[in-house]
């Protein structure tokens, strides 16, 4: 058995599990919130108990860890004697461009690559990098791993990652599909392999978050993905456009008097739902919808029109489908989007059973009908767990 501490480092917030393995037993759960700001906060969970919220002063990320760390040695509410009980930390790292096609221990020089990897990642890998940082100097003692969110998409072949332009901007800059999700892709089409007991499956993944992706999943690898080179194209999101034509940014710079920074903030802050509708969050704007809001009809119509095409892309892609996988946030929670895009698709062997689908659970279920030719499941994501076996893995060898 072994004790793995995952962490999740963003730039204001740390999120914390510590879990047995393999046993997969949810030792505690915390969140470091609002880091280096006003309000800032840890919430405590220590296994099925009660959340404990402590309001502090957490200037920085080490602060934030080392609280977490005394929290879980707490005499009263802790779950572990010392800190040389957390035998391994498994890092989250957002890209690990085409250097990592796999998890791994780290060590000076894999550090020095997650770094020439920020220009990449900007939002993402610097917290990721940090998170390493620190956890290195509070547990000098466990091994410490990384885990890629860009990894499962390495298998993605050289003529769906590749794009069509000059070959110097492939092999001298990198400029490719990277893709992203790909631990909560992983980790569900898993899953739903078990779920359904067959070793050799076509299956789409599609995980509905704020951020938004599709996976073409064959034999249990990733073959193509709706997200590239950043985590703005593909799906219509949260506050992110998705696809659009390229025509349309050189005509906001050019014609309309834009920066290329204040296009980038349009795209990625301002567009996707809330650029539609007003509203970022889809609970507010199905509920709007059914009081009649036309905008927000309209944004959900798109939204499942998008990822309607996908599937049909994807089902080309792999010649068939033997399954469609809706997790993360809104894929798991709207019963709405899901009959959205499931409804009309019965030429592909798409059909949804409706009570099924209402059905609100955190257990994997199959929501089609069971004659549908396409099996659609709902599997709850968890990347926490999925980072805790790959890390155990690497600390078990």
């Amino acid at each position: 058995m072994k004790t793995i501490l995952v962490i999740n480092s963003g730039s204001s917030s740390i999120k914390v599990q510590l879990i047995k393995m393999p046993a997969e037993k949810v030792l505690a759960s915390a969140l470091v919130e609002r880091i280096g700001l006003e309000g800032a906060a840890v919430h405590f969970t220590p296994g099925n108990a009660e959340k404990i919220s402590l309001q502090h002063d957490i200037p920085d990320h080490e602060t934030g860890l080392k609280l977490v760390a005394g929290m879980l040695m707490d005499k009263d509410n802790g779950v572990i004697g010392s800190i040389a009980e957390i035998d391994a930390v498994g890092h989250r790292v957002v890209h690990g461009g085409n250097l990592f096609s796999d998890t791994i221990v780290i060590n000076d020089e894999v550090k020095q690559a997650i770094k020439d990897l920020f220009s990449l990642a900007p939002l993402h890998n610097p917290p990721n990098y940090k998170g390493i940082e620190v956890s290195q100097a509070i547990f000098p003692h466990a091994v410490q791993v990384a885990v890629f969110d860009t990894a499962f998409h390495q298998s993605i072949p050289e003529r769906a990652h590749k794009y069509a332009i000059p070959e110097k901007f492939y092999s001298d800059h990198h400029i490719r599909v990277f893709g992203f999700h790909g631990i909560s892709h992983k980790y569900v089409t898993t899953k739903a392999t078990e779920y359904l007991k067959r070793d050799k499956l076509k299956i789409i993944s599609i995980h509905l978050g704020n951020g938004c992706s599709m996976t073409a999943v064959k034999d249990g690898k990733s073959i193509d993905h709706s997200l590239g080179f950043g985590p703005v194209n593909g799906l219509i999101m949260g506050t992110r456009s998705g696809d659009i034509d390229q025509s349309v940014i050189f005509y906001l710079v050019e014609n309309l008097g834009y920066t290329s920074e204040q296009v980038s903030e349009i795209l990625h802050k301002e567009s996707g739902m809330l650029g539609l509708t007003g509203f970022s969050d889809l609970r507010d704007i199905e509920e709007e919808a059914q009081k009649g809001n036309e905008a927000c009809q309209l944004a959900l119509e798109m939204n499942a029109y998008r990822i309607k095409k996908y599937i049909g892309a994807y089902a080309a892609a792999m010649n068939g489908v033997d399954a469609i996988v809706f997790t993360a946030g809104i894929g798991e929670n709207s019963d709405i989007l899901r009959e959205l895009v499931c409804r009309k698709m019965d030429y592909l062997g798409i059909e949804l059973e409706d009570y099924k689908n209402e059905i609100r659970s955190k257990e994997v279920r199959v929501i089609s009908k069971e004659h549908s030719k396409v099996a659609v499941l709902v599997v709850p994501t968890n990347e926490e767990l999925e980072i805790a076996k790959q890390t155990y893995i690497m600390a078990r060898d």
